[in-house]
C-alpha cells in the first residue's frame, strides 16, 4: 500500500480544508516546493497535489508550482483539482503529472469521461469518488447526483481505468478517522482504491492496509505531527 502525502495548493500556499470547503481552511506553509521536497526525503514515492484554485475556479492556478514539484528527483505526482476538461488534463500532464484524478463531475458525463481517458491514457487516470453520507456528490457544489457509486466504478472499468480515489467529505480535514469500511466496499468491485479523508492515526493506516487499500492520502494528520511519514510508511507495509 502506498502513502500519498497531500499538498493542496491555493494562492501559492499549502492549505488544508475542512470537509472540502475552501471557506474553511488552514494555511500550513508558503513554500509548497519545500514541503514536497521534505516529503520525498522522508520516503514518499508519490505526492497527491491538488490545485484548489483551479478546482474552485478562483481565477488563478498553481501550474508552475506543480511543475517545480514534479521536477523533484524521485517524485511522482498525482494531480487533482476537479479535473473536468481535456484542457485541464493536458495542463496537468504538461507540467509533469504521473497520474491525473478525473473529477466526479466529469466521470458523470460519459462522453467527456471517455475523451479525458483517451487524452491521458487509462493507466494514468484515477477517478474521484466524493462521498457524503454514503452518497456520491459533486464536491464543488456538494449536491447528490443521480448516478450510483457502482455505476461510476463500472464506467471507469469499461474504459480501462482501475484507480479510484475515495474521499468522505464529511471527514475530510477533520482527523476523525477514515471511512475504511466504505472504501473497502468499493475495493470489492475489483478496483484499486486510494482512501482519503479523515485519516487520524497510524491505526487508520494499518486498517487500510489490512482491508486491501491500494493507497492512503494523508494530509492534516501529517501537518499536525500526529505521526511522521516514515512511521506511516512502516505501518503500510
Amino acid at each position: 500500500m502506498r502513502l500519498y502525502p497531500a499538498i493542496d495548493l491555493k494562492g501559492g500556499c499549502v492549505v488544508r480544508c475542512f470537509e472540502g470547503e475552501t471557506t474553511r481552511e488552514t494555511v500550513y506553509g508558503d513554500d509548497p516546493f519545500e514541503t514536497a521536497t521534505y516529503f520525498v526525503e522522508q520516503g514518499a514515492e508519490w505526492l497527491h497535489v491538488v490545485d484548489m484554485d483551479r478546482a474552485f475556479r478562483t481565477g488563478g492556478d498553481n501550474l508552475e508550482l506543480i511543475r517545480r514539484i514534479a521536477q523533484i528527483p524521485e517524485a511522482r505526482i498525482q494531480v487533482g483539482g476537479n479535473i473536468d476538461s481535456v484542457e485541464w488534463a493536458r495542463d496537468a500532464m504538461a507540467v509533469g503529472a504521473s497520474r491525473v484524478v478525473i473529477g466526479t463531475s466529469a466521470a458523470l458525463d460519459a462522453e467527456l469521461f471517455q475523451s479525458l481517458v483517451r487524452e491521458v491514457g487509462p493507466d494514468r487516470c484515477a477517478v474521484a469518488l466524493d462521498i457524503r453520507d454514503g452518497n456520491l456528490v459533486l464536491r464543488v457544489r456538494d449536491v447528490p447526483v443521480a448516478l450510483s457509486i457502482d455505476a461510476v466504478v463500472q464506467r471507469a472499468l469499461n474504459v480501462g481505468v482501475r484507480t479510484i480515489v475515495y474521499r468522505d467529505l464529511a471527514r475530510d480535514g477533520l482527523v476523525m478517522g477514515a471511512d475504511i469500511s466504505g472504501a473497502a466496499a468499493i475495493a470489492s468491485l475489483d478496483v484499486d482504491v486510494i482512501l482519503a479523508g479523515g485519516v487520524a492515526g497510524l491505526d487508520d493506516i494499518e486498517s487500510a492496509a489490512q482491508r486491501g487499500m491500494a493507497g492512503v492520502i494523508v494530509g492534516r494528520a501529517l501537518y499536525e505531527d500526529r505521526f511522521t511519514l516514515r512511521e506511516a510508511i512502516e505501518c503500510s507495509r
